[in-house]
């Protein structure tokens, strides 16, 4: 299957935008000036396999999450590793996630995992766990220094007040459930982050998967960790900060101070963005350019995945969308801050879609 970003035709993509720092991925040198410290890895998040009855699984879900791994596997140069954003089932169940790690097994990559509350609130990750491994956890990748944190905890008194897991999974899998509860990173969490990066130079490169971004843009639909702040104070003592988040299912990046923010499209379904929602106001970060939103009639536009080049110690994320153009947003040191390749410029920006 033929992509422009996922094979050798992205080398001449990366090649035509150069002039703001992307280079073709055979010529990029890291701050570390050693060549054999290069690296990319791919990106996929979001793929909510959902059970039916028996063997059957929604169809659409498990054929998005196929053409990424398929995809994956057809790169160009190989990336070292693949991570996973989280959500990999809908509710939970043993079933869903059995049936996603099956899908996942052609990889060729090693895979490291986020959890996400769809994976989480039916037994508090306890099979998840089980099958893929801790909820938060670091390793370090060629001078670079990664740090995967479980950011869908929340209050206990709020876990612990429903008459069934599938009652209180049933009410955080809502995108805009006013019974849900805040996500957040907690603070036995943040305080094994202390300790981990305090471990780890000032001066190295670092990149943080979490499911839900680290800031707060919209409450309605949890796209929101309520510590968001704290965990920034964390970070932002070191030079170079990439966070990466799923949950979103859309385009979404922000500067604060060092901390670059990237977020996933999911390969199950896109979400539009918060500010077609009349509701209640959205902190959607003023940088992010909306995208052409995915037709309602065509089921598998603007669901991807992303190929992340490590340029300079920050990422530039290569977004392969199905049915949908494709795009690139890349940290500009001209500027400071990441930006869409393509759209950034005002002139040069597709409408969203409003139809929702």
């Amino acid at each position: 299957m033929s992509h422009p970003l996922s094979r050798r035709n992205f080398l001449k993509q990366a090649s035509a935008i150069g002039l703001t720092g992307l280079l073709p991925l055979s010529l990029v040198r890291l701050s570390f000036a050693n060549p054999s410290q290069d690296f990319t890895f791919a990106y996929l998040s979001d793929s909510h396999i959902q059970h039916i009855k028996g063997t059957k699984f929604v169809r659409n879900w498990d054929q998005g999450l196929k053409r990424a791994v398929a995809e994956t596997n057809l790169l160009s140069p190989k990336p070292d590793f693949v991570l996973y954003g989280g959500d990999i089932a809908q509710l939970g169940l043993k079933e869903e996630i059995d049936h996603g790690l099956e899908l996942l097994s052609p990889l060729r990559y090693k895979t490291y995992h986020a959890l996400g509350e769809h994976d989480y609130y039916l037994d508090l990750g306890e099979y998840w766990e089980r099958r893929i491994g801790p909820q938060y956890y670091s390793f370090d990748h060629k001078g670079v220094h990664f740090v995967v944190l479980n950011s869908i905890l929340t209050h206990d008194d709020w876990i612990n007040k429903w008459p069934t897991p599938m009652d209180r999974m049933m009410t955080m899998a809502g995108l805009d459930n006013p019974e849900g509860s805040p996500f957040m990173v907690g603070d036995k969490q943040r305080e094994w982050l202390r300790r981990d990066l305090a471990k780890v130079a000032k001066t190295t490169p670092l990149v943080v998967l979490s499911h839900s971004p680290l800031q707060k843009i919209f409450r309605n639909w949890n796209f929101w960790t309520e510590d968001a702040e704290q965990v920034q104070a964390l970070l932002a003592p070191f030079e170079r900060v990439s966070v990466l988040y799923g949950h979103v299912h859309q385009i979404q990046y922000n500067q604060i101070g060092n901390i670059s923010f990237n977020s996933a499209m999911a390969t199950a379904w896109p979400w539009p963005y918060p500010e077609t929602y009349a509701q209640a106001p959205s902190h959607l970060p003023v940088l992010t350019v909306p995208m052409n939103r995915a037709d309602p009639f065509q089921e598998r536009d603007a669901t991807g995945w992303q190929f992340v080049d490590i340029h300079s110690g920050r990422v530039a994320l290569n977004y392969s969308l199905n049915d949908n153009g494709n795009r690139v947003v890349a940290y500009n040191a001209a500027t400071g801050q990441p930006e869409d390749q393509g759209f950034q410029p005002a002139d040069a920006r597709i409408p969203p879609q409003t139809h929702y």
